[in-house]
């Protein structure tokens, strides 16, 4: 299976970090990390931007997160505009940082910088998968 299972609406159906999809099949949100380097990346990479190498691991993100920084939108890029309003977050888990939304159960009113969440993973009622934060 491939990356179009990915999100609520995937624009592509091959990606070379196609393995996110699996571990977000298994319940797991994971990231890449240069084993030359030690360069974290989530996003996923297959190729280390730091040191240009290839040899990437695959990391289960674990444990709860802080808020970096958010924001609240009410509009959404085309193909999306049945979901929004929606609040898009960077939370810090140890060496990387997680881009993503927070769930429409968590009023925008109760987040503030440096709140501890947590990311889970959400299976869509069409098959699809994704992932979203919570409060911790």
């Amino acid at each position: 299976m491939g990356f179009e299972r990915f999100g609520s609406k995937s624009f592509t159906s091959q990606a070379k970090v196609a393995e996110f999809v699996d571990y977000l099949d298994k319940g797991e949100v994971a990231y890449t990390k240069c084993r030359t380097c030690s360069q974290a990346y989530f996003p996923p990479r297959a190729d280390c931007a730091n040191c240009l190498g290839n040899d990437m691991e695959w990391k289960a993100i674990e444990g709860n997160g802080t808020i970096a920084t958010f924001t609240h939108t009410m509009y959404a890029p085309t193909g999306f505009e049945a979901e929004a309003p929606y609040t898009i977050v960077v939370a810090e888990f140890g060496d990387v940082k997680v881009l993503g939304r927070m769930s429409k159960s968590v009023p925008v009113e109760s987040l503030s910088v440096g709140m501890s969440v947590k990311v889970e993973v959400v299976k869509l009622p069409d098959g699809q998968v994704t992932y979203e934060f919570l409060p911790a």
